[in-house]
């Protein structure tokens, strides 16, 4: 014999019905009280015979188990839902909004201008573009990009050369300004008697 948990498995049959917007399903004349992101929604009743207990199965995923919500609300009561994670979204979205000075009619997909409310005004930090350019760790990786960019090994050019590129990593380790002044040196030098068959 099977335990009784396995043998009310074999009497449930999955059932598709709508929430309502106060996120309860009835069944039967009892009402079942579900997540709050699920009002108005299409779930799938995960539901026995022998059970007690419901279980919901909503864009894939299985929540519950839920139990009958205890006797009616009395006229002019009102319950207050708990925050689901929809509406925390919701309001994160709107924080942020608000922080930014955005109209409603930008997060609708109505108007995308970004125009700035009255009366705020908006905060300017320049920023230096040097700091956010790439800078070698230290003279050692600059020396290998510099081989990796040459196609030689730094030991095979010349004296006056290597003295050169010391000088250039002495006065910065910025990758644009060292491969550039690098670049240019190399081009200058070429006169093309080596090329010359």
């Amino acid at each position: 014999m099977c335990t009784w948990e396995h043998f009310c498995r074999f009497a449930r049959e999955p059932e598709r019905r709508k929430v309502g917007i106060d996120a309860r399903i009835n069944i039967s004349g009892t009402a079942y009280e579900v997540e709050s992101d699920m009002a108005g929604e299409t779930v799938i009743l995960l539901w026995g015979l022998f059970d007690d207990e419901m279980y919901v199965e909503f864009d894939g995923v299985k929540f519950g188990p839920y139990y009958p919500v205890s006797g009616p609300i009395p006229l002019h009561r009102y319950r207050a839902f708990k925050r689901g994670k929809t509406g925390e979204r919701a309001d994160r979205i709107r924080a942020l909004a608000n922080q930014l000075g955005l109209p409603i009619s930008a997060l609708s997909g109505d108007d995308v201008r970004l125009i700035p409310a009255a009366g705020v005004d908006l905060q300017k930090q320049p920023f230096d573009t040097q700091i956010l350019e790439y800078q070698f760790s230290n003279r050692i990786a600059a020396k290998l990009a510099i081989a990796d960019d040459l196609a030689i090994p730094l030991a095979k050019l010349s004296a006056t050369d290597r003295t050169f590129i010391e000088q250039i990593l002495d006065e910065t380790l910025t990758r644009s300004i060292v491969l550039a002044r690098l670049r240019s040196y190399f081009r200058e030098k070429k006169t093309g008697e080596e090329h010359a068959g």
